[in-house]
């Protein structure tokens, strides 16, 4: 009887999350469609601070600059994350599965000193270019679910997509189904944190699973 020896050279590769394109995600579900959610929320009113944060950054291109409307984002997500103190925000962090690999832009999980069993992915939709993000978003969601999974945690995952302006909020169900929001502008900043808010308050319900 003969063995084959299990290498790094000789295991699959594991695909990275920006090499997917809209179908290729929907197929590495296993889904054929999005659902619509509409969320029962209540709209929150920014701070005095996030108003006078948001006048200083005038200053900077938030509308063709990349770098720059990850300001515009920090800022939306500083804000809404203040009455959640049980949560934390990774920036750029390392998210792996059996199958799938790549840095996260943000991530939302427990508040400690490392990351463990993902919440929440939020994704930069690059170039305003949201089909791609979404791309992105879900099998980030999945990576999560797995991660989780592993920790004998079972509960949805919840993903954004967003260009600082634009935000449109997911969430993976226990059972495979993927829902999404329409999408929301900062013009009503009110009703994107009181999304936030809302999605922030499942992901602590979740610490509890």
């Amino acid at each position: 009887m003969t063995t084959t020896k299990i290498t790094k050279a000789n295991q699959p590769r594991k695909k990275n999350f920006s090499s997917f394109n809209y179908r290729d995600a929907f197929k590495q579900l296993n889904i054929t469609q999005l659902f619509a959610w509409t969320v029962n929320f209540t709209p929150v009113q920014p701070s005095n601070f996030f108003h006078q944060h948001l006048a200083r950054l005038q200053c900077f291109d938030l509308q063709s600059s990349e770098e720059s409307k990850k300001l515009m984002i920090d800022a939306i997500l500083t804000e809404s994350i203040q009455d959640f103190k049980r949560l934390k925000i990774w920036k750029g962090a390392c998210l792996e599965s059996d199958g799938l690999v790549g840095e996260a832009d943000y991530l939302v999980a427990e508040n400690r000193a490392y990351l463990e069993a993902p919440l929440l992915c939020i994704i930069e939709a690059k170039q305003d270019d949201f089909y791609q993000g979404t791309a992105q978003c879900l099998v980030e969601m999945q990576a999560c679910q797995w991660n989780d999974r592993q920790l004998g945690k079972i509960f949805d995952i919840f993903g954004i997509v967003t260009n600082g302006e634009g935000w449109k909020f997911y969430r993976l169900a226990i059972q495979g189904d993927v829902h999404e929001t329409a999408l929301y502008s900062i013009s009503d900043i009110s009703a994107v944190i009181g999304l936030l808010h809302f999605v922030f308050q499942q992901c602590e319900q979740n610490l509890t699973v």
